[in-house]
Protein backbone atom coordinates (compact mmCIF):
# COMPACT_ATOMS: atom_id res chain seq x y z
CA UNK A 1 0.00 0.00 0.00
CA UNK A 2 1.32 3.62 -0.90
CA UNK A 3 1.96 5.78 2.04
CA UNK A 4 -0.65 8.40 2.39
CA UNK A 5 -0.09 11.98 1.99
CA UNK A 6 0.01 14.16 4.73
CA UNK A 7 -2.96 16.12 5.87
CA UNK A 8 -1.24 19.76 4.50
CA UNK A 9 -1.16 17.98 1.28
CA UNK A 10 -4.56 16.48 0.86
CA UNK A 11 -5.96 19.58 1.61
CA UNK A 12 -4.17 21.47 -0.68
CA UNK A 13 -5.35 18.64 -3.55
CA UNK A 14 -8.74 19.66 -2.57
CA UNK A 15 -8.72 23.10 -2.61
CA UNK A 16 -6.62 22.80 -6.13
CA UNK A 17 -9.35 20.73 -7.61
CA UNK A 18 -12.17 23.30 -6.39
CA UNK A 19 -10.57 25.90 -7.89
CA UNK A 20 -10.02 24.39 -11.47
CA UNK A 21 -12.66 24.83 -13.94
CA UNK A 22 -13.86 21.29 -13.92
CA UNK A 23 -14.66 21.47 -9.89
CA UNK A 24 -16.52 24.55 -10.63
CA UNK A 25 -18.02 23.21 -13.78
CA UNK A 26 -19.05 19.57 -11.28
CA UNK A 27 -20.52 21.49 -8.88
CA UNK A 28 -23.17 24.03 -11.24
CA UNK A 29 -24.02 20.52 -12.49
CA UNK A 30 -24.36 19.43 -9.04
CA UNK A 31 -26.65 22.28 -8.24
CA UNK A 32 -28.26 22.51 -11.04
CA UNK A 33 -29.08 19.02 -11.27
CA UNK A 34 -30.57 18.94 -7.51
CA UNK A 35 -32.66 22.24 -8.89
CA UNK A 36 -34.27 20.16 -11.26
CA UNK A 37 -35.10 17.37 -9.83
CA UNK A 38 -35.98 18.87 -6.54
CA UNK A 39 -38.75 21.23 -8.38
CA UNK A 40 -39.91 18.16 -10.27
CA UNK A 41 -40.17 15.53 -6.81
CA UNK A 42 -41.93 18.80 -4.63
CA UNK A 43 -45.09 18.32 -7.30
CA UNK A 44 -47.47 16.57 -8.83
CA UNK A 45 -45.72 14.56 -11.66
CA UNK A 46 -46.81 12.30 -14.07
CA UNK A 47 -46.37 10.23 -17.69
CA UNK A 48 -42.99 11.36 -19.53
CA UNK A 49 -42.12 13.54 -16.31
CA UNK A 50 -40.78 10.26 -14.93
CA UNK A 51 -38.34 10.09 -17.68
CA UNK A 52 -36.85 13.81 -16.96
CA UNK A 53 -36.80 12.63 -13.14
CA UNK A 54 -34.93 9.42 -14.06
CA UNK A 55 -32.22 11.37 -16.06
CA UNK A 56 -31.87 13.81 -13.00
CA UNK A 57 -31.24 11.73 -10.44
CA UNK A 58 -28.73 9.25 -12.32
CA UNK A 59 -26.86 12.05 -13.24
CA UNK A 60 -27.07 13.77 -10.09
CA UNK A 61 -25.54 10.71 -7.91
CA UNK A 62 -23.59 10.12 -11.00
CA UNK A 63 -21.64 13.49 -10.86
CA UNK A 64 -21.45 13.29 -7.01
CA UNK A 65 -19.68 10.33 -7.26
CA UNK A 66 -17.36 11.50 -9.67
CA UNK A 67 -17.15 14.98 -8.08
CA UNK A 68 -16.23 13.19 -4.81
CA UNK A 69 -13.82 10.60 -6.17
CA UNK A 70 -12.03 13.30 -7.75
CA UNK A 71 -12.42 15.51 -5.19
CA UNK A 72 -10.58 12.55 -2.65
CA UNK A 73 -8.16 11.97 -5.06
CA UNK A 74 -9.06 8.34 -4.76
CA UNK A 75 -10.05 7.29 -8.75
CA UNK A 76 -7.42 4.82 -8.76
CA UNK A 77 -9.58 2.99 -6.67
CA UNK A 78 -12.06 2.50 -9.26
CA UNK A 79 -11.51 -0.74 -11.18
CA UNK A 80 -11.02 -0.56 -15.00
CA UNK A 81 -12.20 2.85 -15.02
CA UNK A 82 -9.67 4.80 -13.07
CA UNK A 83 -6.05 5.68 -13.13
CA UNK A 84 -5.17 6.39 -17.01
CA UNK A 85 -8.43 5.92 -18.26
CA UNK A 86 -10.08 8.50 -15.76
CA UNK A 87 -10.09 11.39 -18.22
CA UNK A 88 -12.05 9.52 -20.17
CA UNK A 89 -14.49 8.27 -17.72
CA UNK A 90 -15.54 11.47 -17.06
CA UNK A 91 -15.63 12.56 -20.66
CA UNK A 92 -18.30 9.95 -21.49
CA UNK A 93 -20.40 10.57 -18.43
CA UNK A 94 -20.45 14.10 -19.64
CA UNK A 95 -21.42 12.82 -23.30
CA UNK A 96 -24.31 10.63 -22.25
CA UNK A 97 -25.76 13.12 -19.77
CA UNK A 98 -25.47 16.16 -22.28
CA UNK A 99 -27.33 13.89 -24.65
CA UNK A 100 -30.15 12.60 -22.34
CA UNK A 101 -30.50 15.76 -21.30
CA UNK A 102 -31.48 17.15 -24.81
CA UNK A 103 -35.08 14.99 -24.83
CA UNK A 104 -35.47 15.85 -21.18
CA UNK A 105 -35.30 19.32 -22.09
CA UNK A 106 -38.23 18.45 -24.88
CA UNK A 107 -39.99 16.96 -22.49
CA UNK A 108 -40.26 20.02 -19.84
CA UNK A 109 -40.89 22.09 -23.17
CA UNK A 110 -43.82 19.56 -24.14
CA UNK A 111 -45.02 19.49 -20.90
CA UNK A 112 -44.77 23.69 -20.43
CA UNK A 113 -46.48 24.48 -23.63
CA UNK A 114 -49.28 21.91 -22.80
CA UNK A 115 -49.94 23.48 -19.53
CA UNK A 116 -49.75 27.24 -20.77
CA UNK A 117 -53.28 27.67 -20.89
CA UNK A 118 -53.38 27.86 -17.04
CA UNK A 119 -51.12 30.81 -16.36
CA UNK A 120 -54.22 33.01 -15.96
CA UNK A 121 -54.98 35.12 -12.87
CA UNK A 122 -58.50 33.95 -12.52
CA UNK A 123 -57.72 29.73 -13.20
CA UNK A 124 -57.95 28.85 -9.69
CA UNK A 125 -57.21 25.20 -10.76
CA UNK A 126 -53.94 23.45 -10.05
CA UNK A 127 -51.55 24.76 -12.45
CA UNK A 128 -48.09 23.22 -13.11
CA UNK A 129 -46.92 25.55 -15.75
CA UNK A 130 -44.46 27.97 -13.81
CA UNK A 131 -43.17 23.91 -12.20
CA UNK A 132 -42.69 22.62 -15.80
CA UNK A 133 -41.20 26.37 -16.85
CA UNK A 134 -38.66 26.03 -14.05
CA UNK A 135 -37.61 22.53 -14.07
CA UNK A 136 -36.87 23.36 -18.33
CA UNK A 137 -35.23 25.62 -17.48
CA UNK A 138 -32.84 23.98 -14.77
CA UNK A 139 -32.24 21.04 -17.23
CA UNK A 140 -31.35 23.71 -20.01
CA UNK A 141 -28.35 24.92 -17.45
CA UNK A 142 -27.68 21.07 -16.49
CA UNK A 143 -27.54 20.00 -20.22
CA UNK A 144 -25.57 23.26 -21.19
CA UNK A 145 -23.09 22.93 -18.18
CA UNK A 146 -22.43 19.05 -19.43
CA UNK A 147 -21.92 20.43 -22.49
CA UNK A 148 -18.86 22.55 -21.16
CA UNK A 149 -17.90 19.85 -19.39
CA UNK A 150 -17.36 17.70 -22.87
CA UNK A 151 -15.54 20.34 -24.82
CA UNK A 152 -13.59 21.15 -21.81
CA UNK A 153 -12.37 17.16 -21.56
CA UNK A 154 -12.63 16.73 -25.18
CA UNK A 155 -9.47 19.31 -25.79
CA UNK A 156 -7.37 18.10 -22.58
CA UNK A 157 -7.86 14.77 -24.23
CA UNK A 158 -6.82 16.07 -27.67
CA UNK A 159 -3.80 17.44 -26.08
CA UNK A 160 -2.78 14.39 -24.73
CA UNK A 161 -3.21 15.15 -20.83
CA UNK A 162 -4.22 12.41 -18.50
CA UNK A 163 -4.96 13.96 -15.20
CA UNK A 164 -8.60 15.52 -14.50
CA UNK A 165 -7.59 18.47 -12.57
Amino acid sequence: MPPQPSQPQVRKNILKFLQSFLGIIRILQIVFGAGLWVTIAANKYEGSIHFVLFVAVLFWLLTLALFFLTLLDKQDLVPLLGGERWLCTNLAHDVAAAVLYLPAIGVMIYKTDRNSYCNLELYKHLCLYKVYLTAAVFACLCCLAYLVSVIYGACRKCRGEQTVI
